[in-house]
Formats: C-alpha cells, sequence, structure tokens
C-alpha cells in the first residue's frame, strides 16, 4: 500500500496540495506567483560552461529570473558548484537550476528537448543581437572569462550571436553579456506571436514548488497532508 501510495504521488498531479499549502502563505504572494508566472518562459534557456567566478554564474541565474527565464543550465566540469547563494539573492529558488558534470551531456540534453545550441561568441558566422530572429527554441551558451566557449560547443552550436559593441573593448563581463541579451530577447520574443508562455501543467507544478519553498516547516505540513489522504 505504502509503494502504491508513493508511485502515485511521483506520478501523478495531486491537485489537491495547492490549496491546502496556500493556508499557509499570504494572500499577497499568492498572487505574486500568479503574476510572476504570466511573464515566465521555457523558450529561451541559458547554459553557463565552466565559470571560475562564483559570482558570475550567481549574476546570471539573478537575471534569468528578472528578465523570466524559467530554467539555467550550469556545466561544472573543471571547478566545481559555481552558485553563490548570497549574490544570485535567492533567484536559485524562483530558478530551476540543472547541473551537469560535462558538455556533452548537457548539450545532450538540450537538443532532446528540441532547444538550438546558440553559441554567444564573435564567429565568421555570427549574427548581431538587433538582427536575431526566433524560428525555435533556443539554448544560449555562456563560457568562461578567459578563455570563452569550449571548441566542443562551437562546434555543436547551430547558431553564433555577438552583442554589436563600437568601443576599443571587444569583450563583455559574462554576467553583463547575459543581461544585455535576455533582456533584448526577451523583450523581443514577448512582442511576437510565438506561444512562448509555460504550459498550465508548467505554472501549476511552478506554483506547487515555489509555494513549498515559502512554507516554514513544509516537511511537517507535507506529513500532515499525505498522513490526513
Amino acid at each position: 500500500m505504502i509503494k502504491i501510495t508513493l508511485f502515485y504521488c511521483l506520478t501523478m498531479i495531486d491537485y489537491d496540495l495547492l490549496p491546502y499549502l496556500e493556508e499557509f502563505i499570504m494572500p499577497e504572494r499568492k498572487s505574486r506567483f500568479l503574476e510572476i508566472l504570466q511573464e515566465r518562459t521555457n523558450y529561451i534557456t541559458v547554459a553557463i560552461e565552466d565559470v571560475f567566478q562564483l559570482h558570475n554564474t550567481s549574476a546570471v541565474i539573478r537575471s534569468c529570473d528578472i528578465f523570466g527565464v524559467q530554467e539555467a543550465h550550469v556545466i561544472e566540469s573543471k571547478y566545481g558548484k559555481r552558485l553563490d547563494e548570497d549574490i544570485a539573492m535567492g533567484a536559485q529558488k524562483w530558478v530551476d537550476v540543472k547541473r551537469y558534470a560535462d558538455t556533452t551531456s548537457c548539450i545532450k540534453t538540450l537538443k532532446e528537448k528540441g532547444y538550438k545550441i546558440v553559441a554567444t561568441t564573435p564567429h565568421q558566422n555570427d549574427c548581431l543581437l538587433d538582427d536575431f530572429k526566433f524560428d525555435g527554441k533556443i539554448a544560449l551558451f555562456f563560457g568562461t572569462e578567459r578563455n570563452g566557449l569550449s571548441q566542443e560547443v562551437i562546434e555543436e552550436a547551430d547558431e553564433f550571436l555577438k552583442i554589436p559593441m563600437v568601443g576599443f573593448t571587444e569583450s563583455l563581463n559574462i554576467s553583463v553579456s547575459a543581461a544585455i541579451i535576455l533582456h533584448a530577447l526577451t523583450k523581443e520574443l514577448k512582442k511576437s506571436d510565438i506561444d512562448w508562455k509555460l504550459t498550465e501543467e508548467e505554472q501549476y507544478l511552478k506554483r506547487v514548488d515555489w509555494t513549498k519553498k515559502s512554507v516554514r516547516s513544509i516537511e511537517d505540513v507535507l506529513a500532515r497532508y499525505y498522513g490526513e489522504k
């Protein structure tokens, strides 16, 4: 019986759970979740490859939250965990951060989900940010501070994107680049007729997730809920 109940909880959406959990949060917070979810998208995602500086990875996650990008992918093959919670300022609670031990598995996962790999690096076939056009879901790859993206990403990329620059300096900090690109592309995406929003099911699951993260002693609350069921 326990195994059957556990299987049900893992494979089925429990539509009674959210109303129960929402009793433990303020109405204003519930309204805020609904408002923010209307601006969230999985049409654009971000991948960060082996960034050394902790604050850069964390700042990119914060930009994802600010501009409504729901998922971020962090490749940590060289330097280990690269997310500083203090710098991310809680953004990691609201953005789904997927971690990978190598670039290959990250690219494979994203391509299987239907994403085009877009390398943000100067390249002979690159596209200026102002000229970029959507023709499918995109995964924006950002590389290390010193060397940029790996050769593997360059070879696997479907497109190359760069920010137009008119000064002597030829590069920007990764977190600044991510913020500029995400601001421009999310703005362009939301002006289009593309169905870029999260599905109703995705929104519901995010509401459950965010509400859980907002409830004190959530383990005790869930134990009581499933005990009563």
